[in-house]
């Protein structure tokens, strides 16, 4: 698709989610693997926190689907047990370590969650287009305070959160904006959820902020298209979507089909994010 760009002449309409945009951003070779290269490269072995984190956003999006009556911490146990992915782990004595400690989570978590405050939509998928970007995403809680839309979003992992992980998520930043424009309803809150430490991490964006982190998502949709069509036009598929490498490296799935990410970071072991930290 699309659209007529400032100057008059077409502009292409790039299809995005957070996802996507910010795998560009972390990587464009990973970028690659991922969405351009078909048929896709073998990824590695399932990652122990991947299944962490999907059995605890599953069992909370079922404990909403819950009759009142049954919406409580308790609940947790049942729900999580029956959405648990068993994928990743070192054992099985591991895994059941992980998944009580993540019960005492959710459990906890819950208590301080008011049931009788229905959320304005759970996982609720919204979307948005800007002259060059047609963005959507699922949201895992959109709550309703005091008339104004607030995204929330859970978190799972054992590295610890601040203000400015929320304040500088391009990912809520969009959430809040396609939220705003979807629903035609005040959207500029957005909130780390962080289940194993029970915290909440908000940021009240502004007009200009949230301008700001569309204008960054348009201009990752822009290098997109740039290397797309480098690539069309004969370049080398390596030299346009280069590594970016890092620590990140460690925990690509693609990393045996990249010898830059190899040499940058050694190798996790699939389990190695849900080892508690020391102190923890």
């Amino acid at each position: 698709m699309e659209q007529l760009g400032f100057d008059g002449m077409p502009t292409r309409l790039v299809t995005a989610t957070p996802s996507k945009l910010g795998t560009f951003e972390d990587c464009p070779r990973r970028f690659r693997m991922v969405y351009v290269d078909r048929p896709a490269p073998p990824k590695g072995p399932p990652w122990a926190h991947t299944s962490l984190g999907s059995a605890v956003h599953n069992a909370l999006r079922s404990w909403w689907a819950l009759a009142r009556p049954r919406r409580t911490p308790e609940a947790a146990r049942t729900l999580l047990h029956g959405s648990w992915i068993s994928e990743g782990f070192r054992d099985d004595r591991q895994q059941a370590e992980v998944r009580e400690r993540a019960t005492g989570w959710v459990e906890s978590y819950l208590r301080e969650v008011d049931p009788d405050a229905e959320p304005v939509g759970v996982e609720r998928t919204v979307a948005t287009k800007t002259g060059t970007l047609a963005f959507s995403g699922r949201i895992d809680r959109l709550d309703d305070r005091d008339g104004e839309l607030v995204v929330v979003d859970y978190k799972t992992g054992r590295s610890p959160l601040s203000t400015d992980d929320a304040r500088g998520s391009a990912a809520l930043a969009l959430y809040a904006v396609a939220t705003a424009r979807t629903l035609r309803r005040p959207c500029r809150r957005v909130e780390l959820h962080h289940l194993p430490t029970g915290a909440v991490y908000g940021y009240e964006h502004s007009e200009e902020s949230l301008a700001r982190h569309v204008r960054r998502a348009e201009d990752t949709a822009a290098d997109i298209v740039r290397a797309g069509d480098a690539v069309q036009g004969g370049a080398d598929p390596d030299a346009a979507y280069p590594a970016r490498t890092g620590t990140h490296c460690s925990w690509c799935d693609f990393r045996r089909h990249c010898p830059e990410g190899r040499a940058a970071a050694p190798e996790k072991e699939p389990w190695a994010a849900v080892i508690p930290r020391e102190g923890t």
